[in-house]
């Protein structure tokens, strides 16, 4: 079984938790896209680790991971992360490989987000200012530096130097900041690729050979689908295919390949940054879904937005990754509402879109087109058989199930680790 776990909202639906509990039945857990710019929370016992970078199925002992072409690495990162993973008993030798076609996040990168997000006032996107965004733009420019370059002392030497003259000269004449020194950058990174070379490996050979031998395979996704480069709420996304279509472009594994994808959504909705947000709560209601759901960004610390639950973005999300299931998350937020709203269409005018328009200003007018639910009193906390949910609970996931049209297999009502119901383990039975 090679399966895909993707996002379906904006991100931060809590793809961690569920790559985590999938994880227990792969042999190989991979990242495709993004940077650290995502962060993926799991929590053990009473210790909740956040990693950026290094697929969340290492934290399970003997398992693989591996970081695709598709993710740019700051090494930095990556290497303060294995750290991290050391202090707490958990060893990735032998078990984490870093594709020798991945880029590198480069410091001028991080300086250039940070100063074109602050010169943009009003109309930034809310990046995270970590780089990620004019890493790919050297990427698509053709003139990025790869993993295999950086472990090459003088092909690394020769690229760099270009791309310091070059990206000091912009930083200076267009945003008034400081360069960067050459030799300083050059010996840093020279100490990196030394720390990081036991890791490096061809990453598209290693996992069509796991499959080759049977292995069975899951493939995780940073961000949501509505943050994919070409699928997202343009231009407010990342700088990446965080949708499926990124699972095999970033990992060199051919689409055949792939045998199902689940997706992953809250049981209302979040989004962290600009952009448009049909079914956004500014009011009280919003306040009290953040403060109950804690939502606030694993790598920024940003307050995210909170909304009702949007089965017209979900909906969109199903159809462009011909998604098989769902997991619900963070149903026990809504635990003690009298009454829960679902978004099932935008209107604008006498105009109603019942499915995604691609039009930035469609999605900036209009207003949610809303059904009402009853809520329930007792507590969904902890569940981990269907039948431990209210009544109205069941009802409110078969609603939504219908709306997007897509069956739910998992459902989680805790942070917890062991706390999910599993309604249908994708590595134990074929769809």
């Amino acid at each position: 079984m090679n399966l895909v776990v993707v996002g379906t909202q904006w991100g931060d639906e809590g793809k961690g938790k569920i790559v985590d509990l999938l994880s227990e039945g792969a042999d190989c857990v991979v990242r495709y896209q993004g940077g650290h710019n995502a962060g993926h929370t799991v929590v053990i016992g009473d210790d909740s680790i956040v990693l950026h970078l290094i697929p969340t199925g290492l934290l399970h002992s003997k398992k693989i991971g591996v970081i695709g072409n598709g993710v740019v690495v700051d090494p930095k990162a990556l290497l303060e992360e294995i750290a991290l993973l050391s202090s707490k008993g958990i060893d990735v030798s032998g078990r984490l490989f870093l594709s020798e076609a991945a880029h590198l996040i480069m410091p001028y990168h991080n300086a250039i987000d940070q100063a074109s997000e602050k010169k943009k006032g009003a109309l930034k996107i809310g990046t995270t200012g970590r780089g990620i965004g004019p890493a790919y733009g050297d990427k698509m420019s053709r003139i990025g530096i790869r993993i295999s370059d950086l472990i090459d002392k003088e092909q690394f030497r020769e690229k760099l130097e270009r791309n310091v003259t070059e990206m000091n000269y912009f930083l200076r004449q267009m945003y008034q900041a400081e360069g960067f020194d050459l030799e300083k950058m050059f010996q840093e990174y020279l100490s990196y690729a030394e720390q990081i070379k036991p890791f490096v490996a061809d990453t598209s050979l290693l996992l069509n050979d796991a499959m080759d031998r049977g292995r069975d395979l899951l493939f995780e996704g940073a961000q949501g689908t509505h943050l994919d480069v070409d699928l997202g709420t343009y231009p407010y996304v990342t700088s990446s295919n965080s949708g499926v279509g990124g699972a095999c472009a970033g990992t060199g594994v051919g689409p055949t390949r792939i045998d199902e994808v689940i997706g992953v959504t809250k049981a209302y909705t979040t989004r962290v940054g600009s952009g448009p947000f049909p079914s956004e709560l500014n009011g009280a209601m919003g306040e009290t879904l953040r403060k109950k759901g804690n939502e606030f960004g694993a790598t920024t610390g940003r307050p995210r937005r909170c909304g009702w639950f949007d089965a017209v973005l979900v909906r969109y999300a199903v159809r462009v990754n011909h998604l098989v299931s769902l997991a619900v998350t963070k149903l026990d937020i809504l635990d003690g509402l009298p009454e829960i709203e679902v978004c099932v269409g935008y209107k604008v005018g006498d105009r109603v879109y019942r499915e995604m328009p691609s039009s930035l200003r469609t999605l900036e007018t209009c207003t949610p087109v809303l059904e009402r639910f009853s809520g329930w009193e007792d507590s969904t906390s902890g569940a981990t058989s269907y039948d431990q949910l209210p009544k109205n609970a069941k009802v409110y996931l078969e609603a939504i199930s219908d709306r997007v049209g897509c069956r739910i297999d998992l459902i989680s009502a805790s942070s917890k680790r062991g706390e999910t119901i599993v309604l249908r383990d994708p590595f134990q039975q074929s769809s």
